[in-house]
């Protein structure tokens, strides 16, 4: 089948090439059209309960991830200088297209008491223009006398202060939002500049552009470097620039398909299929080497055959695909394998990963078996330069010592496998999960700085919302109960190490009652029963300054539903993780419960004890009140759940469909036990390293283990299609057949390793620590799996040959 095929190859080359250049002319159509992925959840189905939860909880509070902050650290805010340059900085971010509001101390108003049309005023404190210091000092008494915006806009202790930009939701969704958030940035910049001030600056919107920014300039980086590197490996293995144009214009290829697969699925670029281009460029290239490889061997072992070269040449090539053509389909099968698996997760993200890039390593084989044979055979035949690299007197002196290794030290290899493989074990009893939602930032960068000086300051800008719903018209507004459980809650938030003080309709009562009792701050509390009357026709503000009323009571009117049957409590919090963060959700979900509804689930009970009827689920059912957990924070945690699982799953499912491709292969029991221990255990080792180091599980690293195990298998499938090729050829002497393939497959499993390794090793590149991680964790995997391949899985095969005629000695 495969000589035939090689036949009709090379008899319609030119066909099978125009057809090739046509189909990557449109697909390189379609991939200029692909675009950047600027959602932030998308780890979660869209089924998942919490998913839905937050997509509701949008539509009717709107986005919670789309205030940006701006902090400094002076203590001579108040100075004239520093002020009115603070100011001026507010005006032009209010003039930037995409802000819809910001708060900031500039902006701050202050509830004032009109008796006489018994109101409250919401009054900007601080002009809108140049201050005078004598104004600047008369408003800033008055500003911090109002213990509202104490740990919300400054933090006195450590003389923080930070200003709060609310970018429009419809912008944060496309890629205008770049332009925005590189304009808030400048005049931020400029503002501290002109003040000799650091400026620091996060919040989701921040961030996630950042990410977005670095995510292209790396995905580009990535690609031009491994192509580099490969030219350069190539150019040195094969002293040939044909051969080099040959296999990067292979893989450059497959890159324009890639590109065009994401945007002809419908998806986006993001974080994690970004790295499916350059990875391309790495898996492609050993293809290429292992079909030159055997073209230029089949070539030298035919002999000069002067009288008809073009013969020579034709045989040679239809040899390649017949020898290399299931070898490479196998190879990119299992590859294909190690990622389509994160197709059967449930995250989006990595479905999306696993989908694109397993398409597109098979679609790399039938562009290798197509565009090498048809452009070779328009090539001049190769020179003894090209072929050097088979007889290198270095590489056949390793390839000596690896067949005496196999030959006389089984024992040995045995041994000490054993005990790495233990010491490894070991430290996979270390492995720990933990990921954080700036997980993969080095601590030096000023992204991941710049979120701990809110952090230190402010208590964090991670949005964590909790919705409670009292089932009934104006349960919030008009019940006193439920807004000192409000207040109360919110309390009990706050003490909550690494979260700041929660907002909510609470804290807008605590200062319209300051407001009432004329701006006293001892009267900042929640309203008593015997204050609410009095309080309640002052309630409904107005104001002389539209500006005013609209930045307070936006806030405001942010934490209750339309029908005031639902209040939210806001929170900023620390980036905890995803250990401590399950801990914090829970507490506060039990308190919730115990203030809300303690009485009615107490009631409930006692009821169905007295019926002796089993107290269940279904009680909860009946609760007075809804406690909801959601927001960023909430989603994140759910996604790293969902990734981290899917991809424990993958490796399950990698395992299996490659064993049962290479049962199918090999049709053998015995060879398919060969072909997985030399596999296995190097991911058992880089499962020990990690719990050693302390390097713990999250999504960029549980991602190394199946990919490295479909990349890794390679190695294994071409020395055992090999031996299984040339064993007929030794009289079935497996141990000859052993050697002959160490020396006939050695030097091109050596060279793609290298290859292989050295594509990874770009990644270590990265300025994210994720994919730092994917490319050293999955280049030591390989590493070690090259040396299992040709120093373990030969001693295996020459054992169970051993054990075979033992058991006939027996027999016989």
């Amino acid at each position: 089948m495969w000589q035939s095929l090689g036949r009709f190859i090379l008899k319609y080359r030119l066909a099978l090439l125009l057809l090739l250049v046509a189909l990557t002319g449109f697909m390189a159509y379609q991939a200029s059209k692909v675009q950047l992925s600027y959602d932030f959840a998308r780890a979660i189905p869209i089924n998942n309960p919490k998913y839905k939860d937050y997509q509701e909880f949008r539509k009717k509070f709107g986005e919670d991830g789309n205030l940006l902050v701006i902090g400094i650290q002076t203590d001579k805010f108040f100075t004239e200088k520093i002020f009115n340059s603070y100011t001026r900085l507010l005006r032009n971010l209010k003039k930037v297209n995409g802000v819809d509001d910001i708060i900031s101390v500039p902006s701050a108003v202050n509830l004032k008491k009109d008796t006489a049309t018994e109101k409250l005023k919401a009054d900007t404190i601080f002009f809108d223009r140049n201050l005078s210091q004598a104004e600047i000092d008369s408003s800033a008494a008055t500003f911090l006398s109002l213990p509202f915006y104490k740990g919300l806009l400054y933090n006195p202790s450590t003389n923080a202060w930070l200003m709060g930009v609310r970018i429009n939701k419809d912008l944060m969704a496309s890629k205008s939002r770049i332009g925005v958030v590189n304009t808030i940035s400048k005049l931020a910049d400029e503002f501290g500049k002109e003040n000799n001030l650091t400026v620091y600056k996060s919040g989701l919107p921040h961030i996630r552009t950042e990410l977005s920014v670095r995510i292209t300039k790396e995905m580009r980086f990535f690609i031009a470097a491994s192509l580099i590197l490969s030219a350069i490996i190539l150019l040195a293995f094969f002293r040939s620039f044909s051969a080099m144009w040959l296999s990067l214009a292979v893989v450059l290829i497959g890159v324009i398909w890639s590109f065009a697969t994401i945007q002809m699925m419908g998806y986006k670029i993001s974080i994690l299929n970004a790295l499916i281009p350059p990875l391309i460029v790495v898996i492609g290239i050993p293809n290429c080497i292992y079909f030159l490889n055997k073209y230029h061997t089949t070539y030298g072992e035919i002999g000069d055959d002067a009288t008809n070269p073009a013969a020579r040449k034709k045989h040679a090539l239809i040899t390649m695909v017949q020898k290399m053509g299931v070898v490479t389909l196998f190879c990119n099968l299992a590859a294909a394998i190690g990622f389509a698996v994160f197709a059967l997760t449930q995250s989006q993200i990595l479905k999306e990963f696993g989908i694109v890039a397993g398409i597109n390593i098979m679609l790399l084989f039938f562009i290798s078996l197509i565009f090498i044979p048809a452009v070779l055979s328009y090539l001049p035949a190769p020179k003894k330069r090209h072929t050097k690299y088979l007889h290198s007197p270095r590489l056949n002196r390793w390839l000596d010592r690896l067949e005496r290794w196999s030959l006389n030290h089984r024992k040995l290899i045995y041994v000490v496998t054993i005990a790495i493989v233990a010491v490894s074990i070991g430290g996979i009893f270390k492995l720990k999960s933990l990921g954080y939602i700036v997980d993969d930032l080095p601590k030096t960068d000023k992204l991941y700085t710049d979120l701990r000086f809110f952090e230190s300051n402010f208590k964090g800008v991670m949005p964590l919302e909790i919705l409670v719903d009292t089932k009934k018209k104006y349960g919030v507004s008009r019940n006193l109960g439920n807004l000192e459980r409000i207040d109360s809650l919110s309390q009990f938030i706050a003490s909550i190490p690494g979260i700041a003080k929660p907002l909510s309709i609470t804290e807008g009562l605590k200062f319209a009652k300051q407001a009432f009792f004329d701006g006293d701050s001892n009267s900042y509390s929640m309203p008593s029963s015997y204050d609410l009357p009095a309080l309640s026709q002052y309630l409904s503000m107005k104001s002389d300054s539209g500006g005013a009323k609209n930045s307070f009571a936006k806030l405001i009117s942010t934490f209750m539903d339309s029908e005031k049957q639902q209040a939210r409590i806001s929170v900023s919090m620390a980036d905890v993780g995803s250990i401590r963060l399950p801990s914090i959700l829970d507490s506060i979900q039990q308190r919730a419960e115990h203030l809300f509804n303690r009485d009615s689930i107490e009631a409930l009970t006692a009821d169905a004890a007295t019926k002796n009827e089993h107290k269940d689920d279904s009680l909860w059912g009946k609760r007075t009140h809804n406690i909801q957990l959601t927001g960023t924070s909430v989603t994140f945690l759910e996604g790293s759940h969902y990734i981290i699982n899917g991809l424990k799953d993958s490796i399950f499912w990698a395992f299996l469909l490659i064993a049962l491709c290479m049962l199918y292969l090999f049709r053998s029991a015995r060879i398919l036990i060969c072909s997985l221990i030399p596999n296995i255990i190097p991911l058992v080792i880089t499962a020990g390293i990690m719990g050693w180091a302390g390097i713990p599980l999250k999504p960029s690293t549980v991602l190394v283990f199946s990919v490295a195990l479909g990349i890794a298998i390679d190695v294994t499938i071409r020395f055992l299609v090999n031996y299984k090729q040339e064993l007929p050829l030794y009289n079935y002497d497996m141990k000859q057949t052993v050697i002959e393939t160490i020396h006939s497959t050695g030097i091109s499993i050596i060279y793609t390793s290298l290859v292989l390794i050295a594509g990874f090793i770009i990644f270590c590149f990265s300025g994210f620590d994720g994919t730092k991680a994917l490319g050293w964790l999955t280049s030591l995997t390989l590493v070690t799996a090259t040396f299992t391949n040709l120093v373990l899985l030969p001693a295996i095969l020459i054992s169970f040959v051993k054990m075979k005629k033992e058991k006939k000695n027996k027999m016989a």
